[in-house]
């Protein structure tokens, strides 16, 4: 995907890479390409710093990350925070460069197993986004297109997801929905 597909030549910076808006949420279902799709962008932009919000609970997870890392190479400044997002925003944002999160919806998952107080860490992150200088691009997975869980665990992370990315969705100034690593700009 070129980047001008996207943002278009009124929207490029003075170095000729592209400008990103101050937010951009970036959704789509699982192994969608979302993740690689906001890392061009990053990239095309200059390069940036990259949050990422997994933790290494299990083996497969672990591979997840090693690859994760691997192609992102050494040009990613990395932050590793799986709970407290909106202040891990706020130090990184405080830079100037582009910082990409990845995920919102692992973000999630680390608070509900945690039995965090998902709600007051949402609207603590959704306080912080217009306090961040720097762009922001959240990437969240899609999770409201199947089947409805069959139990409160799963229930509760649909809709907390559902209702984050919807909140994002309302404060962001671009929102692009992957499917088979293409974007479709829903804003």
């Amino acid at each position: 995907m070129d980047r001008h597909e996207i943002f278009p030549s009124s929207a490029r910076g003075d170095a000729g890479h592209a400008a990103l808006p101050p937010l951009t949420l970036i959704i789509g279902g699982a192994r969608s390409g979302k993740s690689r799709h906001a890392e061009r962008l990053v990239e095309a932009a200059g390069g940036g710093i990259y949050l990422a919000t997994a933790e290494p609970g299990d083996e497969e997870m672990r591979q997840r990350i090693r690859a994760h890392r691997a192609r992102r190479g050494s040009a990613w400044e990395t932050i590793e925070e799986p709970r407290d997002l909106a202040g891990a925003l706020l130090g990184a944002g405080a830079a100037g460069r582009p910082v990409l999160v990845d995920c919102l919806t692992l973000w999630l998952s680390n608070l509900l197993m945690a039995e965090c107080d998902v709600a007051a860490e949402c609207q603590a992150l959704l306080t912080a986004l217009p306090r961040i200088a720097a762009p922001v691009l959240l990437v969240a997975n899609e999770v409201g297109l199947g089947i409805v869980p069959d139990n409160d665990l799963a229930r509760r992370f649909r809709d907390a997801a559902g209702r984050l990315n919807q909140d994002i969705a309302a404060l962001a100034d671009r929102v692009l929905f992957i499917a088979a690593g293409l974007p479709l700009v829903l804003k």
